[in-house]
């Protein structure tokens, strides 16, 4: 392993790595408020500070069962250095600017493998993949937003049956109050889903560098500071994607939101438990298709959602791809 790696070197590769926490925080804070904001039940202003708190306190509940995923389970941890990490960082950071600034809500999460594959196998070739985990991950990709769907698809009916003596007034009040509860709990999975994947990227830098002795882990710093900077990110919103996410795909009742949000949440919370990094993008999209395909298919905007497939489709290679080229480049300008 290379161990020649000075101070100032892995400070700035650690504060890259916490710029990409940050962006995930900003670039998916929709995924958290967008239906809560939607419905009306929260102004943004005051979603976002609800949701920066859930994503904080993530690490309280959960395990680092994905962080382990993302350091060990991708690539293989010796052939990780300081550029592999380095084009990683930037293949995942520019994608998420793209598509940040396009409003189109790609998987930050998917972004970040895409970036450790391109920059693993730039070094080291197809050998570089852990299949195990790299395929458990990509499985994901079409379980995760199916997950999502199917379980919002069941809430809606269920909650419709439990209804069906109640005025429609009534209701709306009701699941203006529980989709309190059920924000907080998506908030929670996503902080405990996606701030776990930096997590994983500096523990392996650190492993790389020696810093953590013969045995894999993730010290508590790491852990405080990408929640830190996934809240912060949250903090700062995502408006151009929440949008898309609540706005465009269908209209959301306080009730469809409450069953939308939940279902992704109790999707992230498996995946987090199994330590499967998957999108929290992915998920609550997926939800949020279930809940208007309940009330009837043409509720759903096809071309919308078809286009944010696209978008999931092409960021694991496009990031790879950046990831590649900047490894390259930096081994040329050595």
């Amino acid at each position: 392993m290379d161990t020649t790696l000075g101070l100032p070197v892995l400070t700035i590769l650690i504060a890259v790595a916490l710029l990409f926490d940050f962006l995930n925080g900003l670039h998916d804070a929709a995924n958290s408020i967008a239906t809560i904001v939607s419905t009306r039940v929260l102004r943004p202003q005051y979603a976002v500070f609800w949701a920066a708190f859930f994503n904080f306190v993530a690490f309280a509940v959960f395990g680092l069962h994905v962080a382990n995923t993302i350091g060990t389970g991708i690539i293989d941890p010796s052939v990780v250095d300081a550029t592999v990490i380095f084009a990683a960082l930037v293949g995942a950071i520019v994608w998420n600017v793209i598509t940040w600034a396009l409003g189109i809500p790609s998987s930050s999460s998917h972004a970040l493998i895409g970036g450790l594959v391109g920059a693993g196998m730039a070094k080291a070739g197809i050998s570089a993949a852990v299949w195990s985990g790299l395929t458990k991950t990509l499985l994901a990709i079409v379980l995760s937003p199916l997950v999502g769907f199917l379980l919002a698809l069941v809430l809606v009916a269920i909650v419709s049956w439990l209804s069906v003596r109640s005025t429609p007034f009534a209701v709306d009040r009701a699941f203006r109050i529980l989709q309190f509860a059920s924000a907080s709990l998506y908030s929670l999975g996503h902080g405990g889903n996606d701030a776990q994947k930096t997590m994983g990227i500096i523990a392996v830098l650190l492993y790389s560098q020696g810093h953590l002795g013969d045995t894999f882990e993730i010290p508590f710093w790491v852990v405080l500071a990408c929640q830190s900077a996934m809240a912060l990110g949250t903090l700062m919103g995502g408006w151009r994607i929440v949008r898309t996410m609540g706005l465009r795909i269908t209209k959301l009742t306080p009730m469809q939101g409450f069953c939308a949000e939940t279902g992704g949440a109790a999707t992230l919370f498996i995946a987090t438990y199994l330590g499967v990094p998957v999108s929290t993008t992915h998920t609550i999209t997926g939800a949020i298709v279930g809940v208007g395909a309940a009330r009837r298919l043409s509720a759903v905007r096809w071309n919308v959602a078809s286009s944010i497939v696209y978008a999931w489709v092409i960021t694991i290679p496009a990031s790879a791809a950046v990831a590649a080229a900047t490894y390259w480049a930096v081994q040329v300008l050595r």
